[in-house]
């Protein structure tokens, strides 16, 4: 097995702005050849977390897939002069939360439905493959919307009810730049609440209204997220596919379409990027909508 945070890329795709990418290596393993939610899962489809830095204060947005992600997340920061880090979670899910640990004496920001889902799933997380023990917690939650400074940049954390239900992005206002989390992937969503997959298009339709000219997200193409990320046409996308995947149901053909068909205009457009691994995501969104 490769060693963790081994292949970790890390770049600045916008002035201030640290990315921390790692997976997308064809044939490669972390943790473990049996099947496992961080290598089947986030570094099979990549992972980028990011820290916002200025001067002696940095704001890091997820802490990663593993705590020897996080440790260089953290050696990074300290290397260049932070003294001062708050960290803001973009949702619960287990590769935003897995380096929790490594952050356990800063403030650590989150919405209030993000502090409720780790408490509730705290066990699953602490018993998973690989662990998440000991899951540390928020210290700090807010409910809509949390101004922040950071150095020179202002910084708006707003609730996002898209991919999970308490979802927090990253806003820099004065530049138009959104830290999506997993509100928004490339090529597309992973979904994780059938369910409520109507009430996460009525937020990515609110999201379209924004003032977003770049978007990053947690899970995307290297080569796109280094260049300095995506357009709003990455939302239009995002939007469209899960529009289609509310058809599945009474469309059988629809249910039937490998992804280049199903998602054929976004790609021919270069709004998204085909990526192998995001079949089998499809063909799972395909069949829990189902």
């Amino acid at each position: 097995m490769q060693q963790l945070g081994s292949t970790m890329r890390v770049f600045r795709p916008f002035p201030g702005l640290v990315a921390f990418y790692d997976g997308r290596i064809e044939g490669m393993r972390l943790h473990s050849d049996k099947p496992n939610w961080l290598d089947d899962g986030a570094f099979a489809l990549g992972v980028c977390t990011y820290a916002l830095v200025d001067g002696e204060d940095a704001l890091v947005y997820d802490t990663h897939i593993s705590l020897q992600h996080a440790r260089v997340v953290r050696r990074t920061l300290v290397e260049a002069g932070v003294r001062r880090i708050r960290v803001v979670l973009s949702h619960w899910h287990v590769d935003h939360v897995a380096g929790n640990e490594v952050f356990q004496d800063c403030e650590i920001l989150a919405h209030r439905l993000t502090a409720e889902a780790l408490d509730a799933h705290r066990q699953e997380l602490e018993a998973g493959d690989p662990p998440i023990r000991p899951l540390v917690m928020p210290t700090r939650t807010y409910e809509d919307r949390l101004e922040l400074q950071v150095g020179q940049f202002q910084v708006e954390l707003r609730h996002a009810d898209v991919h999970s239900l308490d979802g927090t992005v990253l806003l820099l206002p004065e530049h138009g730049l959104m830290l999506a989390g997993d509100t928004l992937e490339d090529p597309v969503t992973y979904v994780v609440e059938p369910e409520r997959l109507a009430v996460h298009l009525r937020g990515l339709e609110q999201m379209a209204r924004w003032n977003v000219r770049r978007i990053l997200p947690n899970h995307g193409a290297l080569e796109t997220i280094e260049a300095g990320g995506y357009g709003p046409e990455l939302i239009d996308a995002t939007r469209s596919y899960v529009a289609r995947l509310l058809r599945v149901r009474e469309e059988p053909a629809l249910a039937e379409a490998d992804l280049p068909s199903f998602c054929r205009p976004a790609f021919d457009s270069g709004a998204i990027h085909y990526f192998p691994a995001y079949e089998a995501v499809h063909r799972r969104n395909v069949q829990a909508v189902i």
